[in-house]
């Protein structure tokens, strides 16, 4: 193993499948959570070497191979790409996320203060490095996580108490370990699927969801070099 700078993680098998397509030269190498490779990102005429790593889906993957990768691999910064589901009414399909909170939003606490619990989880990102002139159209704001899709009847609460727009299942775990690891961390998801008050558009048809992924994971891709580019 050898260290690098940029550290980008892949959570769900959807997601890596179309990172390896894009890559067919990768020489993948295995970790516990799956397996990983190194490429040249060129920016600004110059070669900057990423290691792209899957993480696997879910919280409990997300937290351990985030570790993992700061490790193992003395990152400066995490930037997480994949997808999410968007809320209906507050964005739409294609839509990309830049995560500049995250909040676990599934933890039942009955014994103590329950909102004490979900505080504890929360993760202010701190961006003020990354500027704002950003290299495509993003909507910064709070992203939930939980080991769930998304409910439809959980929604207006969950907008009313998280003022969220969308959730996913793992950049709440990436977020908290980056940040006790004092590590910079980029989140951008871009919005798959759209669920409101009649249910999950993908809910039951999955093809939307794979659709979907594949167009935002390649955008993902195309726009990384200049997300790269804004790196201190």
């Amino acid at each position: 193993m050898k260290e690098s700078s940029i550290v980008v993680l892949i959570s769900a098998g959807t997601e890596w499948r179309v990172v390896l397509a894009a890559y067919p030269k990768a020489v993948l190498h295995n970790s516990p959570f799956g397996t990983y490779f190194y490429a040249d990102i060129p920016v600004r005429q110059q070669a900057n070497g990423v290691l792209f790593f899957q993480g696997g889906w879910g919280k409990i993957n997300a937290a351990a191979s985030t570790q993992y990768a700061i490790d193992h691999f003395a990152p400066q910064y995490l930037i997480n790409l994949g997808t999410c589901g968007g809320f209906e009414g507050e964005v739409q399909p294609g839509d990309i996320i830049l995560a500049d909170r995250t909040i676990v939003y599934d933890i039942v606490e009955q014994m103590g203060d329950p909102q004490a619990a979900i505080t504890a989880y929360t993760t202010e990102i701190d961006l003020s490095w990354l500027g704002t002139n950003y290299p495509s159209p993003v909507t910064r704001t709070t992203l939930i996580s939980a080991d769930q899709d998304l409910v439809a009847e959980q929604i207006p609460n969950l907008i009313a108490k998280y003022q969220a727009v969308a959730g996913d299942w793992e950049s709440g775990a990436i977020a908290y370990i980056a940040n006790c690891n004092q590590i910079r961390c980029l989140i951008l998801r871009g919005v798959s699927d759209i669920v409101g008050p009649g249910g999950g558009e993908a809910y039951g048809n999955i093809e939307i969801f794979r659709e979907r992924t594949k167009s935002i994971m390649d955008t993902a891709l195309n726009d990384l070099p200049g997300w790269i580019a804004l790196l201190p």
